[in-house]
């Protein structure tokens, strides 16, 4: 098969198991997504499996996903983000970190405002308010409408009167 035909093969399948994730049809996007990766590894498609593996519970298999994204792309800072988040639900604060600075630094990210949330979450569980409060400001000035830094920064300010 041409490289080309792979490519568009490739990206469709992870269209295909992008919708099917929208839909809640997990297992579905799940298939599709290994498809593309089969056809043509990209971050992208390791990052969104991972995805899919955590809205089923599979944090560690997420992880994992999300690892191979940044062998593909490091500049790519969705998984980075993920990897952090999903640390988090795991209770390990101390190990997110780490990632989630990463995230913030990423060459690549489309909305770098997420790890600035989630660092404020792990600043916030470890009662570093003043810590958390910069954070949350920080994802505020890379996207002034995001309703969740909002909510955490006016929460903080709330604990700190």
């Amino acid at each position: 098969m041409e490289v080309d035909q792979r490519k568009q093969q490739a990206w469709r399948a992870f269209r295909q198991g992008y919708e099917a994730q929208r839909q809640g049809c997990l297992e579905e996007a799940v298939r599709f997504y290994r498809l593309s990766i089969a056809l043509r590894p990209t971050a992208e498609a390791h990052t969104f499996l991972g995805w899919s593996y955590s809205k089923q519970q599979r944090l560690h298999e997420a992880i994992r996903e999300c690892v191979k994204a940044i062998r593909v792309d490091p500049d790519y800072g969705n998984p980075y983000n993920d990897i952090g988040a999903y640390l988090i639900e795991l209770g390990r604060l101390d190990d997110a970190v780490p990632w989630l600075e990463k995230a913030t630094r990423a060459k690549r990210y489309e909305s770098p405002c997420f790890p600035w949330v989630n660092l404020g979450r792990v600043w916030e569980r470890k009662a570093r308010w003043y810590r958390a409060m910069e954070c949350y400001k920080r994802a505020l000035a890379c996207n002034p409408r995001s309703a969740p830094a909002a909510r955490a920064l006016a929460r903080i300010r709330g604990l700190l009167n």
